[in-house]
């Protein structure tokens, strides 16, 4: 059946993967694909099998799950990476985690909550359309900052609202932090020039700024970028606000265009949060978006200010396709669902992230974003969901380019 879930399942001890594919055959909705003794097995057999879900342990001989787990999603960027361990410790979960695994099971899972978590990331794979494999060029270094080739062109994902305390810096840091890896380095840019909160809300001690790099637009270089970015300890990079609001002054919204462009040449994602006001940097920084990461919270003044960008979006050279509707802080305490939110604005939300008032005010306070510590808390696990969907927007946009460019081509060969 074409809707059935095709799982493939990785592990070193023979036992584990027949129990696990007995359990499975059982269940109407899955299909076991394979199993795969090794990491590098896997890598060959997913090619093959294009598995939507990969039950992978992470011990095993020639690569570990993390690792196994970080190149298969190059190749098959919607496989759903779900990991076993019997070392269930935070620091595993977030290496997993980091590496883009969906989910984190102990080792062994009891069977209701394997088929659960198998069901669950399944349907999400089925959802999404199904992508290429991006291939690297030749020559080209394999990740990591400063390293790497100008020919690449990385993603600029702009975190926006147009309201005031809606958590736009909360969701850019904890974002950003999500999509680094190795192979994907990610740089958060605080363009929120007059009061930007990325550095504090990192811990980080400012010492250069984006002004550093506006000033010195028309010569950027790698090398520059990495003296003046700072570095966290995620591994994720900061260019952060100017320290006085007049530096904001001066700056131009083609300037910021262009170190934001010039920073795709750089970084895999380019994460960039702004001001509630629609101002030269705010304006920049979408001019120079693949998407836009619209963030909502449900109240009507919100609404309100969410329905007026919509409005504004022909003016701002944005397609719907471009923008990421995100609802914040949903509880149902409010009164305010995000079925009623979707109506009103006759816009699909892509993502729904819960309020917690206890784990994001003390992220906040202690400068340590929460999606570096227990990512199985629900507000943790829809960033992670949304970081998905984000990548899965770019593919689809990547897509829908690629086939608008071959359309010419296709018209010259009929005439």
């Amino acid at each position: 059946m074409a809707d059935k879930i095709r799982v493939l399942i990785v592990d070193d001890i023979a036992e584990t993967r027949d129990n696990i594919r007995r359990l499975l055959q059982f269940e109407r909705d899955m299909e076991v694909v394979g199993g795969a003794r090794t990491g590098k097995e896997a890598l060959t057999l997913a090619r093959e099998s294009q598995p939507h879900v990969v039950i992978m342990d992470i011990n095993m001989p020639d690569m570990d799950g993390i690792s196994a787990t970080e190149a298969m999603l190059k190749e098959l960027p919607n496989t759903q990476i779900v990991i076993l361990s019997v070392q269930n410790e935070p620091d595993y979960m977030r290496r997993a985690m980091l590496a883009g695994a969906r989910d984190f099971l102990p080792k062994p899972p009891s069977a209701d909550e394997l088929v659960a978590t198998i069901r669950k990331v399944g349907q999400r794979a089925l959802a999404q359309p199904m992508v290429m494999p991006v291939v690297q060029a030749p020559g080209a270094p394999a990740g990591g900052g400063a390293a790497v080739s100008h020919a690449h062109h990385g993603k600029v994902i702009v975190v926006y609202s147009p309201r005031g305390g809606v958590g736009r810096t909360m969701v850019s840091t904890n974002l950003a932090i999500s999509l680094q890896t190795a192979d994907t380095p990610t740089v958060v840019v605080d363009a929120a020039l007059q009061f930007g909160d990325v550095s504090a809300c990192l811990n980080l001690q400012t010492r250069n700024s984006l002004i550093d790099l506006v000033e010195q637009a028309g010569e950027l270089d790698a090398e520059l970028v990495e003296r003046i970015a700072i570095h966290h300890p995620s591994g994720l990079k900061v260019i952060a606000a100017p320290a006085r609001p007049e530096q904001a002054e001066a700056v131009q919204g083609a300037q910021i265009s262009k170190v934001i462009r010039f920073l795709t040449t750089v970084f895999q994602y380019v994460v960039v949060d702004t001001s509630a006001a629609l101002n030269e940097a705010t304006i920049g920084a979408i001019d120079a978006s693949d998407v836009v990461l619209l963030i909502g919270a449900p109240d009507l003044p919100t609404i309100k200010n969410l329905r007026m960008f919509f409005d504004l979006g022909e003016a701002l050279s944005l397609t719907p396709q471009k923008i990421i509707l995100i609802m914040n802080r949903m509880d149902k305490r409010f009164g305010i669902s995000a079925e009623k939110v979707a109506d009103l604005l006759k816009q699909p939300i892509v993502s729904q992230i819960p309020l917690d008032d206890r784990v994001v005010p003390l992220s906040t306070n202690n400068g340590e974003p929460f999606i570096l510590q227990d990512r199985t808390k629900p507000v943790a696990r829809a960033i992670l969901e949304m970081a998905q969907a984000i990548k899965t927007r770019l593919a689809e946009i990547a897509q829908a380019g690629q086939q608008e460019e071959r359309k010419p081509a296709a018209v010259s060969k009929i005439r």
